[in-house]
Order: C-alpha cells, then structure tokens, then sequence
C-alpha cells in the first residue's frame, strides 16, 4: 500500500511556499498519497507558538539579517520570486476554509498555486474577498458555493480541526508534513521526508551497505 504524506500548511508562510512546490513531485516519485491539511498558523502560535509573535516585537538583528539571506537563497535554489508583501502577517483564515472547497473540486493543487503567487509574488492581499474572488474564477470554482462554505460553521470547524489535530500531534508551525506518523517541520526537512518515504518503497535502503538499491 502506498504511504500517506500529510501535508499541513497555511499559505501566510514563504517556507511553505517553497515546500508546496516540491511536495506533489515528491509524493509523485514515491507513489505516496498525498493529503492536503489546510491550517491558519496562527492558531498554532498563539496556542503553542508565542514566542514566534515575541520574535517578531524583538528581533535579534543579526539573526533578521540572515532571515532575509536565507530565504532569498532558497527562493533562488528553487527559482521562485518571493516578495515582501506590504500586508505581512496576512490573515489567511478564508482563503485556508476556502481550500477545502478546492480539494473538494480536485482542484486544491491550482488553488493553493494561484494563492502563493498571488501573496508572495504578485503582493495581493488574500484576506480581500475580491482578490479571493479573482483566484477562484481563476481555478474554476463557483463563486457562490465558495463564499456560502467558508462563511459557514462546518468550514470554519474544518480549519479549526486541522489546527487542534496538529497540536495534539506536537505540531506548532507550518510547513509540517508527516509520513505514516513521523513529523517533519520546515522546507529544510524535505531530502528527510523523501527519505522515510523511500524506505521500503521502491527504494528500500541496504541495511549491509547503507546505500539505496
């Protein structure tokens, strides 16, 4: 049986941007099911993750210049624009409701696609019905079903879950992926993902000489 690849993510995080493009190829070339679990950080961190907002209010200077380094390499390596969108933090609470209305169409892929850019590359504000708007005529799903489900109580219990979910499993920031159980957080972690998917898929590892048959 194909392993499962849980992919939890809010589209507010440039390092999950950068995981979301890789994540489908890699489940692709381990035969792993891929499940898309939309998140809203932000309730990670203010459950379990305050010091990310006491990060923010009192920056180590040295540490917010390598940030910035950082993250414009790995935008490089990967061939990306990420911006710095005039809105930052965005609330990202509709548009991640409004990716459970996607996966239902099978087109949560595109969806989450076309939020990113929008976000990190094109500097909209996703929080703005009309900009929503626009990314749902752009991937083909009914304005009104779409509006009518994130503003309901069952979609906002969705993304709610997911969030509760991940805590009770000791998560506490987006990207968080895991692979039948084991947690893996941040793009970085991606070559482990790959890895545990690897083992005894296709790629199982040789215990005696400790490289891939």
């Amino acid at each position: 049986m194909p392993k499962k690849l849980e992919f939890f993510y809010d589209c507010s995080s440039p390092w999950t941007y950068l995981a979301f493009t890789k994540i489908e190829d890699l489940a692709r070339r381990h035969d792993a099911e891929l499940i898309w679990r939309p998140i809203l950080v932000g309730g990670l961190f203010n459950t379990v993750n305050p010091s990310v907002y006491e990060s923010r209010a009192k920056p180590v200077p040295a540490k917010a210049r390598y940030y910035v380094k950082d993250l414009a390499d790995w935008a490089r390596f990967y061939g990306l624009k990420i911006g710095n969108p005039t809105v930052f933090p965005v609330n990202s609470v509709k548009a991640m409701r409004g990716a459970f209305v996607a996966d239902e169409h099978r087109v949560i892929s595109r969806y989450s696609k076309r939020l990113f850019e929008s976000y990190w590359t094109d500097d909209k504000d996703i929080s703005k019905d009309d900009v929503l708007r626009e990314i749902v005529r752009e991937t083909g799903l009914d304005e009104k079903e779409f509006f009518t489900k994130i503003a309901s109580d069952e979609y906002k219990a969705k993304l709610r879950g997911n969030v509760e979910e991940l805590i009770a499993r000791g998560g506490f920031g987006s990207p968080t992926m895991f692979v039948e159980g084991s947690m893996f957080f941040g793009n970085d972690r991606l070559p482990l993902v790959e890895h545990e998917l690897a083992v005894g898929v296709g790629g199982a590892l040789d215990e005696g000489s400790g490289s891939s048959t």
